[in-house]
């Protein structure tokens, strides 16, 4: 036979290799649009937006030394609660497309696509182009994802560069080079700028991982996999050292921390404080009432139930009975079996994050998107596996397992009534549930009976009578997650919600995140009260500045930082900017008892407000003139 002429420009990359199938490329590229547009699709609505983040990434984008520091206010007096890693994309995304919610949006589009695409990438490496369709399908249809993706939340970046050091591992696995397994620890590195010690959670499923099935002797992979984890630390600690070596006075102060330190700021405020302290979070909502939701307490089923669960909780159960059967049915496999090893990297990256996020004192709703990578390959390869031992007994058996776990949970999850959810999602789940369940228990009794008897009919069993169950099956498992991702783009949804959530807390976030924005007429009084002044006002928190350094561009000096807390500004350094006329406004709660805004309620003029609508926080206004700073009998 003569050599086939080679496929040139766009149609060779599209066309996959002989040994591959031609459906797999065109595929996993519709999922990606899919993703795409499901994270896209009216994603820069206010609610969708972390105000706090977003005006940081304005001060950022405004000035160099901002950008590189990682400042919140324009004036670069208080960092960020977070290392900058992430708001570094979407600081250049509004330097070059300028001040919009869609442009801080766009780097988490691009972000959550890579990540569906890079997942098909490691998901086929080592289980075959099937499992890496339906893990990258899978990926695109978890609730979790969709609705962080559709913010600018910081863990889109960390997810994609954790599945980066996933790829780099299983590259390590098959060539057996050491380089792929330093790239691993490199992309753990940049994945900690994202999101600090929550990447290194992903460190024992890659060592792992390697420590079972890379070639080379014990000794040999110990090796690999410590030189892996000495260049993700390094990584990790690279700019928080070169930042820490600056003097004080050249950077801005470590917010979260008590002594202007950022080792304090991530392994206390930010790392190990969250097991049995409070949150930021909390903490600001105790300073000024703000009235945020409150998280689920920690619990074994903290991620099973409410809120969380129906983020991410639909595919939780079916995916551990997936990496138990899968385990089982690689037993007596090489240490090198890749299948085997893929169910140690997903199987441990699911463990162990889900382990952290049970026992922590409060998370986000959005935190438990970190999960959806390792559900969705653990279901890919699972269901690979059920479908290549669909004619033997115990794969319908485990398969049926896992569907009665997923679609019996569904059910008990599902609300009564919700934002999105359609009346016709739960029995049709149970219909599709119940006829799957039965075929799978006539087919397992008919295959057993067949093995038994050694009849000519168990060998030549028709491919749709193994199929068709399984099938089913699927669609059963997945039918709640897609309905729920869709809810979640239809309705508007985004990080701080979640799917099918009551109708009254979708109309509240909408009210509470919106007013972020509509400080309109706020700052147009403010900015001609202050005009020729450096600073627009002062505010206790940075959580009250935030909307008006977004809106504005104006210095708005954060008394305390995000929680209100910290020792930044002193109460000598405040009285010596309203007394050089740099701050004269001060935005606080009047019950306050820190003594730096206990002064300003004592010596600043108390702005009455007697027209017009409540306010929406529980704050009042402060008139500072330097005047106050005059000596006894010249008047106030």
């Amino acid at each position: 036979m003569p050599a086939a002429r080679p496929a040139r420009g766009w149609l060779a990359f599209w066309r996959a290799p002989a040994c591959r199938p031609v459906w797999a490329r065109p595929a996993v590229a519709l999922i990606a649009a899919a993703s795409a547009f499901c994270y896209a699709w009216q994603a820069s609505r206010p609610v969708n937006i972390e105000i706090y983040y977003a005006a940081a990434v304005r001060s950022m984008s405004m000035k160099f030394s901002n950008f590189i520091l990682g400042a919140f206010d324009p004036a670069g007096t208080v960092s960020t609660d977070k290392l900058p890693g992430a708001f570094w994309l979407q600081a250049l995304s509004v330097r070059v497309f300028g001040v919009h919610n869609w442009a801080l949006v766009l780097p988490q589009v691009v972000e959550g696509t890579l990540t569906v695409l890079v997942l098909y990438h490691v998901v086929r490496r080592l289980a075959g182009d099937a499992a890496g369709v339906l893990a990258a399908g899978i990926l695109a249809v978890s609730p979790a994802t969709v609705a962080l993706d559709r913010g600018n939340i910081p863990d889109t970046l960390m997810i994609l560069l954790a599945v980066l050091a996933a790829d780099a591992c299983v590259s390590a696995l098959i060539t057996g080079r050491r380089r792929p397994i330093l790239l691993a620890g490199l992309w753990i590195g940049l994945a900690f700028q994202a999101k600090m010690l929550e990447a290194w959670l992903v460190l024992p499923a890659i060592t792992g991982s390697h420590l079972l099935a890379a070639p080379g002797d014990v000794a040999q992979r110990v090796r690999r996999a410590s030189a892996a984890v000495a260049v993700a630390v390094a990584v990790s600690l690279s700019w928080m050292t070169a930042v820490t070596l600056l003097p004080a006075s050249a950077r801005p102060y470590a917010d979260g921390s008590t002594d202007n330190s950022l080792f304090q700021q991530v392994f206390v405020y930010n790392g190990f404080g969250r097991l049995d302290q409070a949150s930021p979070d909390q903490l600001v909502d105790k300073t000024i009432r703000l009235g945020l939701p409150a998280s689920p307490p920690p619990g074994w089923d903290r991620l099973l139930t409410g809120s969380l669960g129906r983020d991410t909780g639909w595919l939780l159960g079916a995916a551990v009975v997936a990496l138990i059967a899968g385990v089982a049915a690689r037993h007596g496999q090489p240490r090198r079996d890749p299948v085997r090893a893929g169910l140690v990297l997903w199987g441990t990256w699911l463990i162990v994050l889900a382990a952290v996020f049970s026992v922590s004192s409060a998370i986000n709703s959005y935190y438990t998107a970190a999960l959806s990578p390792a559900v969705a390959a653990l279901l890919a390869i699972g269901l690979v596996l059920a479908w290549r031992y669909r004619r033997q007994a115990r794969a319908q058996l485990a398969a049926g397992l896992a569907l009665l776990v997923a679609a019996g949970y569904a059910i008990w999850l599902l609300p009564g009534s919700g934002t999105g959810l359609p009346g016709w999602l739960k029995p049709a789940v149970i219909g599709l549930a119940a006829v799957a369940a039965v075929s799978m228990v006539a087919v397992a009794a008919s295959s057993i009976a067949a093995a038994r008897s050694r009849a000519a009919a168990g060998r030549t069993w028709s491919r749709v009578s193994a199929t068709a169950p399984i099938a089913l099956a699927v669609a059963a498992v997945l039918l709640v997650p897609v309905a729920a991702s869709a809810s979640v783009v239809f309705s508007g949804l985004g990080p701080f919600e979640t799917p099918f959530e009551p109708v009254r807390a979708t109309r509240d976030a909408t009210q509470f995140f919106g007013a972020g924005f509509e400080v309109s007429q706020a700052l147009a009084a403010l900015e001609a009260g202050n005009r020729g002044k450096p600073y627009l006002m002062a505010t206790q928190t940075s959580a009250l500045a935030a909307p008006f350094i977004y809106a504005s561009g104006r210095e708005v000096l954060p008394i305390g930082g995000f929680t209100g807390t910290i020792p930044y500004p002193t109460i000598n350094a405040l009285k010596l900017m309203i007394q050089l006329g740099d701050v004269s406004t001060v935005l606080q709660s009047p019950a306050t008892t820190d003594p730096r805004l206990a002064w300003v309620a004592r010596h600043c003029l108390k702005v009455t407000k007697t027209t017009g609508p409540a306010p929406v926080l529980p704050v009042s206004v402060y008139y500072c003139p330097p005047a106050i700073f005059l000596p006894a009998g010249h008047g106030r």
